[in-house]
């Protein structure tokens, strides 16, 4: 593990060098690419049918796929919306309760299970193919506002990729809302991310087996849970490295 963050380490150094992005027009792609592919790629390991290309056209082009049903191009652009709120917390130092629930009512239209967006959950919540429960209905508002509060605690105490994968492991636990948890956990793992200046963090569909089996070991430890998405977000930095190569001033020497 110590050495997969050496890794990282040395690519957040390198890529730290061309910051600040005066350039708009990469700006504008940077936020650009990573809403399609969180987006696509969140949603993916939630069964949502589109694809990352036609996610792309839904988003750019607003046109939906024939043969699609209107719930899976709800939850494309509902979870683009959220994406946009979590990217404009950029500037902020932590979470907060109510960034938690701005960016799940934003999914409003796109959930399940009764759930209302911004609201937690009302009904005791299980989770299919899981042995653990989650938070009874009355703990889940206290448990929230504890973990909001242990941020600072838990950032102290470990990498900051580390520290997020914490925070988004235990998010997923309580299960506060009816549905929409896994896309709200890695929407608030993203914004910590970015706000300490790493990059969003894209779960590949292909890697759905891993993260769920991972996150279900996560109950008794954490190791393999943490170090998939230390992994994930050791890709996100090469594949930026190689978008700052296809700018003629900027990357040369990037990964």
């Amino acid at each position: 593990m110590n050495t997969l963050l050496q890794r990282i380490d040395a690519y957040q150094e390198e890529i730290s060098q061309y910051r600040p992005f005066t350039d708009k027009n990469l700006l504008k792609q940077i936020q650009n690419f990573y809403r399609i592919e969180c987006t696509w790629s969140s949603n993916a390991l939630e069964g949502n049918t589109y694809t990352l290309s036609e996610t792309k056209v839904l988003l750019e082009d607003g046109i939906t796929v024939g043969g699609k049903t209107l719930k899976d191009a709800l939850e494309v652009t509902h979870h683009a919306k959220a994406f946009d709120y979590m990217f404009a917390l950029l500037s902020n130092t932590y979470l907060t309760e109510n960034d938690i629930i701005v960016m799940h009512s934003l999914l409003s239209g796109s959930l399940e299970n009764d759930a209302v967006g911004g609201e937690y959950r009302k009904n005791a919540a299980f989770i299919t193919g899981s042995k653990y429960s989650t938070a009874q209905p009355d703990q889940v508002p206290s448990l929230i506002k504890e973990l909001i509060e242990q941020q600072e605690k838990i950032f102290s105490a470990f990498h900051t990729v580390v520290a997020a994968a914490k925070f988004h492991k235990q998010f997923v636990f309580i299960h506060p809302f009816g549905d929409g948890n896994g896309r709200i956990a890695r929407l608030a793992m993203n914004a910590l991310l970015i706000q300490r200046g790493y990059l969003p963090i894209s779960i590949a569909p292909i890697m759905r087996n891993d993260y769920i089996n991972s996150l279900e070991k996560a109950h008794i430890n954490d190791k393999d849970f943490v170090y998939l998405l230390a992994r994930m977000e050791l890709e996100t930095q090469k594949d930026f490295c190689r978008m700052l190569k296809g700018f003629s001033t900027l990357g040369e020497t990037c990964g």
